[in-house]
């Protein structure tokens, strides 16, 4: 069983799993803030270096 076959997704499906991402992440952050307390700044560090790898391979994808 292959978990990680290439899926297409309408527009629709997409913006549906944004938004379950957005309502878990607020349902973590309300309900659990004590345990990622002590780790807000590695997780923030983690977060900006993804997001700016990602939007280097954006650019470079948007070049070819």
């Amino acid at each position: 069983m292959n978990l990680f076959k290439p899926r297409k997704l309408t527009w629709w499906q997409v913006d549906l799993l944004k938004w379950a991402v957005l309502f878990i992440g607020i349902a973590i952050g309300a309900t659990w803030p004590g345990v990622f307390a002590p780790y807000v700044t590695l997780l923030l560090a983690l977060g900006f270096l993804l997001s700016i790898y990602l939007l280097v391979v954006w650019m470079r994808a948007k070049r070819s």
